[in-house]
């Protein structure tokens, strides 16, 4: 599907919902209204219930699911079910569509090879990405050199000990973490750098604009890619390519019971933090009106800022060469409860009175106060093949629905935006 049509798609779809929607809610009005007010009590009895514990969030829990069993109930009472249905179908198709429409693909500079190109591998990583798509023999068949990793193998060192043998390129098969390693000490020697995405969620690779589902292709990028230039960011002199998350997510990711039982790990710590008579998180900073301020929740420090929020691209970033630290809290006291702060800087610094736990690149870690975070614009060379988009998903998604619909009606007019 193109990018014209793709745009005709979506407003022809967003159109056909917009008017089931006013068909429905005249044939049902007021009691249409009853469904809303259903919903956001069940979200408001459903948080209450997630900071409690025992009989408290048993309770909430029971309350939230027979709120949202009434919105549903309604829906079916009112005789609406297939139009809503329909509304549904018509506004995800819609979305679809919409994302062909914005898809990026960016021509970047080509540059010359490097002649002595290595690619750490972890085979473990991702469920065993590397080892199923065969990344080192892949790698071999391109001219680049495979390192297999251990498991108690410091990777820093091993990734400077193949500088010091002469690779003028290096490149990573793994997780986040692991590409922040080897992308850190690449731009400490100003080398070319390959995001090779065998991790599990892949995200810095997403915003590159590397195709997370070419695992294979992505070594391409050694041989004939085109680069670009982007930032890094670090804590305490430690480098981050995506986020450090600092809160309730962080507490909950140092625990054992994580790696098994994510979900339930993350709910059973928001009592101990944000419930009444837990711990709290002593985490304080200055916010960007120059005013102390705290919160006991959550605060997301990002290379460069996240779209959050958004129906399309949210949690991605749309440029990494920004030059800027992304700063998202929820429940701040400037802000209040259950809202968020987001705001922009070269540089952070997050307080506490002991050791902060923290999730950097997914990882758990315990961090010595203060926290001095700082951007590094244009620190690393990134090389891309040629075949992937070369840039973020969201890099030319419009800031908000009605510039959304605007843009979609000029590339459905010129094919352009």
């Amino acid at each position: 599907m193109g990018r014209r049509l793709g745009a005709v798609l979506a407003l022809v779809l967003l159109g056909t919902a917009f008017v089931l929607a006013v068909v429905i809610v005249i044939a049902s009005f007021p009691r249409g209204l009853s469904v809303f007010v259903c919903l956001l009590l069940a979200i408001v009895v459903a948080w209450w219930g997630l900071v409690h514990r025992g009989w408290e969030r048993a309770v909430g829990g029971i309350v939230a699911s027979v709120l949202v069993v009434g919105a549903v109930v309604l829906v079916v009472v009112e005789g609406h079910v297939l139009g809503n249905l329909l509304i549904v179908a018509a506004l995800a198709l819609a979305l679809a569509a919409a994302q062909r429409a914005f898809a990026v693909r960016v021509s970047l500079p080509a540059a010359p090879p490097p002649a002595r190109p290595v690619l750490f591998y972890n085979p473990k990583s991702g469920g065993g990405k590397a080892e199923r798509f065969d990344v080192a023999g892949e790698a071999r068949a391109r001219g680049v050199q495979p390192i297999e990793l251990g498991r108690d193998d410091d990777l820093a060192v091993i990734v400077r000990e193949a500088i010091a043998r002469g690779a003028d390129g290096v490149g990573m098969a793994g997780g986040d973490g692991s590409q922040a390693v080897v992308a850190a000490v690449a731009a400490e020697h100003g080398l070319p750098y390959v995001c090779v995405p065998a991790g599990t969620r892949n995200h810095f690779a997403l915003d590159l604009g590397v195709d997370r589902d070419d695992v294979v292709g992505a070594l391409d990028a050694f041989v004939r890619g085109g680069e670009r230039v982007v930032d890094l960011a670090e804590v305490n002199d430690r480098v981050f390519v995506n986020n450090v998350s600092l809160g309730v997510y962080a507490e909950a990711v140092q625990q054992e019971s994580y790696r098994d039982a994510k979900l339930r790990t993350l709910v059973d710590t928001m009592p101990a933090v944000l419930g009444p008579g837990g711990e709290g998180l002593d985490l304080h900073w200055v916010g960007p009106d120059g005013r102390p301020d705290q919160t006991n929740a959550v605060v997301l420090i990002s290379n460069d800022p996240y779209r959050l929020g958004s129906v399309l691209g949210s949690g991605t970033r749309p440029r990494l060469d920004a030059g800027k630290l992304g700063i998202a809290v929820i429940g701040s006291q400037a802000a209040g409860a259950g809202r968020v702060r987001e705001w922009t800087a070269s540089s952070f610094e997050v307080g506490s009175g002991r050791s902060v736990a923290a999730g950097i690149d997914g990882e758990a870690v315990k961090l010595d106060p203060p926290l001095r975070f700082r951007t590094r614009p244009g620190a690393l060379r990134v090389r891309i093949a040629p075949q992937h988009p070369g840039a973020s998903p969201s890099a030319r998604l419009p800031a908000d629905a009605w510039e959304g619909i605007r843009t979609l009606a000029r590339v459905a007019v010129s094919g352009s935006a």
